[in-house]
C-alpha cells in the first residue's frame, strides 16, 4: 500500500509535519510495492478525509487480503480533497467525511454512479492530558481566556461543530452568548481534524471538538463528556468520480466498505453503523 503526503499536510507547522511525514512513512512501509500507476486495475488511488487515517490502513490491507489489489491512500479534510478531484485530480474512490461534498461533485456531473454512505460518527471535546486549562464541562469552553483549536470553516467538521454548538447552547446552565464567546475563543484554524487533534496532543490549545473516533484513538487526549440529550452524527459516504482511471475496481471497494467486511473494521476504530 502506497501512502502519499499531500500538498496541504506540507503546508502545516514543522512539528505537525514531521508527525504527518513519520506516520505517513510507517503506513507505507506496510507492503509499498512502488509509485501509483494510473494503467494498473492492481492499484486503487483512494482519496480519504483525514478521520479515516486510521481505519484506512487497516481497512486497505484487510482488502489486499482479499482482492490482490492494492491502494495509495491519500487523506486530508474531505473539502481540499474534493477541490482537488474537481480540478482534475483522477482518484478511484473518493471517501468523505459528510456527504454535502459527494452532492457537490455529483452536481458537477463528476461522479460516477450513486453516492454511497457507509459510516457515522460521533463528536466528542477533546483536552490535553494534563487539561491545563481545567475545563470540567462543555460550558467551561466560553470561559474568557480558553484557548479552542478547530478546523478551517469549510471543513465538514466545523459544520458538525458549529451543530453541537447550537446544540450546547440550548441545554440549561448554558449562558447567554455561548456560541460568540466560544467563537471569539478560537486561537487557530487547521487544516483538518487530524491536524487539530495533533495541536490539542502537543498542547497548543485547551480544547477542540473533533469526532469520537478520533479522541477515542489518541492517548494524549481526555474527553469532556457531553450534557445528556446532547446527539450530532456525522455521515460518511463515499463515490466514485467519473475521471477515475478504475472505476469497476472503485466500486468494488466501496461496496466493500459499505459492505460487513468494511463495517466490522469502521467499528473496531469506534465508528458507528448507519442504522
Amino acid at each position: 500500500m502506497n501512502v502519499r503526503v499531500t500538498a496541504s499536510t506540507l503546508r502545516r507547522r514543522p512539528i505537525a509535519v514531521l508527525a504527518a511525514v513519520v506516520t505517513a512513512f510507517a503506513i507505507a512501509s506496510c507492503g509499498a510495492k512502488g509509485p501509483y500507476d494510473k494503467n494498473d486495475p492492481r492499484v486503487l488511488n483512494v482519496f480519504a478525509a483525514a478521520s479515516l487515517r486510521d481505519v484506512m490502513s487497516a481497512a486497505a490491507s484487510a482488502y489486499e487480503q482479499a482482492s490482490g489489489i492494492q491502494m495509495q491512500i491519500s487523506t486530508d479534510a474531505s473539502t481540499a480533497l474534493r477541490v482537488q478531484i474537481q480540478q482534475g485530480a483522477e482518484a478511484d474512490v473518493f471517501l468523505s467525511a459528510d456527504t454535502e461534498n459527494p452532492d457537490v461533485l455529483t452536481a458537477d456531473g463528476l461522479v460516477d454512479g450513486a453516492i454511497v454512505p457507509f459510516a457515522r460518527n460521533g463528536l466528542a471535546i477533546i483536552v490535553p492530558s494534563d487539561n491545563p486549562a481545567g475545563i470540567r464541562t462543555s460550558a467551561d469552553l466560553a470561559r474568557p481566556g480558553v484557548k479552542i483549536v478547530a478546523a478551517g470553516e469549510k471543513v465538514p467538521i466545523s459544520r458538525y461543530a458549529a451543530q453541537l454548538l447550537e446544540q450546547l447552547a440550548a441545554t440549561s446552565g448554558t449562558a447567554a452568548g455561548f456560541v460568540a464567546a466560544y467563537a471569539a475563543n478560537v486561537v487557530s484554524r487547521e487544516d483538518n481534524v487530524r491536524a487539530v487533534v495533533a495541536k490539542i496532543e502537543l498542547g497548543e490549545g485547551d480544547a477542540a471538538i473533533v469526532y469520537a473516533s478520533d479522541a477515542r484513538a489518541s492517548t494524549k487526549v481526555s474527553v469532556i463528556p457531553l450534557p445528556s440529550g446532547i446527539d450530532v452524527l456525522a455521515t460518511y459516504a463515499g463515490v466514485v468520480p467519473t475521471r477515475a482511471p478504475h472505476r469497476a475496481e472503485g466500486h468494488a471497494f466501496l461496496d466493500w466498505v459499505a459492505g460487513s467486511p468494511g463495517q466490522e473494521i469502521l467499528a473496531r476504530f469506534g465508528f458507528a453503523p448507519l442504522s
